[in-house]
């Protein structure tokens, strides 16, 4: 049976369990629950602290697991990213009192708090600066104002947060963090890991893509076809009105708008949207 690692609380894991239920996999009903066993699957999830998770698929407990990129290269574990799974994107930043600091050199001899100390202490070894490392698990918002720390270093969405503290980042991103599927490193996995990976592919295609149908008079084909040119190649139909076709191909969701815009003004009739729930690419 496949092991896999789903966070149990924070940001990641209601995304987390809303793809495996798109993917068709059983979920836990309860959020105190620890295990859930899909036998139909051949799956069972464990839900873990997601700073955790990655120790447990690089130490080959877990042979999967969901985490976010910045718990994974913090954590030191020896697992691998396998799949992004496009969502939890976020930017790790420093930040500092406004007006403070302008560049990361000025961080050379000051405090850096921080939930994140081994992408930090790698960071600033990769910039050659040398600066202390506080450790603090939850808000580091706070910690300058109560004299722990000259500056942090933390996962940055909005900016509010940080904004609302009297803060304002500065210096390059450090980091871009998402979701990720993560793997241990040069394991192959099990035979399922294989299915599982396709289901959550096709969860991601069909959040990307949506279905697009239309009819277009036969001279005007090639170029509406260039407009919607499909996965493989979108499929045209002969109509029963002489000199129509039926099209139907795969477009980006966040384009359909504007090619249903442009195939209109080609002549482009009837055009119907329609989601795709699942798929094999």
């Amino acid at each position: 049976m496949l092991k896999v690692a789903v966070p149990n609380k924070g940001a990641l894991a209601e995304a987390a369990a809303e793809m495996l239920a798109e993917a068709g996999y059983r979920q836990r009903r309860n959020a105190k629950d620890l295990v859930c066993v899909d036998a139909e699957n051949d799956v069972e999830f464990f839900y873990l602290r997601p700073r955790d998770i990655a120790i447990y698929v690089g130490e080959g407990t877990l042979d999967a697991g969901v985490t976010g990129r910045d718990l994974l290269l913090d954590s030191g574990a020896k697992a691998d990213e396998t799949m992004d799974l496009g969502f939890a994107s976020s930017t790790f930043r420093f930040a500092a009192p406004a007006g403070a600091m302008s560049s990361e050199a000025d961080l050379a001899g000051r405090r850096i708090a921080t939930s994140y100390p081994g992408i930090v202490r790698a960071h600033l070894e990769k910039l050659g600066l040398e600066a202390s490392v506080v450790r603090l698990d939850g808000a580091v918002e706070t910690s300058i104002r109560l004299g722990v720390a000259d500056a942090i270093a933390d996962v940055v969405e909005t900016g509010t947060t940080l904004r609302q503290a009297g803060l304002e980042v500065f210096g390059d991103p450090i980091l871009e963090s998402e979701a990720l599927l993560i793997t241990r490193s040069g394991a192959q996995g099990p035979e399922g890991l294989g299915v599982f990976r396709r289901r959550l592919e096709s969860v991601i295609v069909a959040r990307t893509y949506v279905m697009m149908d239309y009819d277009i008079r036969v001279e005007n084909v090639e170029r509406a076809v260039s407009l919607t040119p499909g996965i493989e190649s979108p499929t045209v139909s002969p109509l029963h009105r002489e000199g129509w076709v039926a099209v139907r191909a795969m477009v980006p969701r966040d384009a359909s708008q504007r090619i249903m815009d442009d195939l209109y003004a080609l002549g482009g009739r009837g055009i119907l949207v329609t989601d795709i729930l699942s798929c094999r690419i």
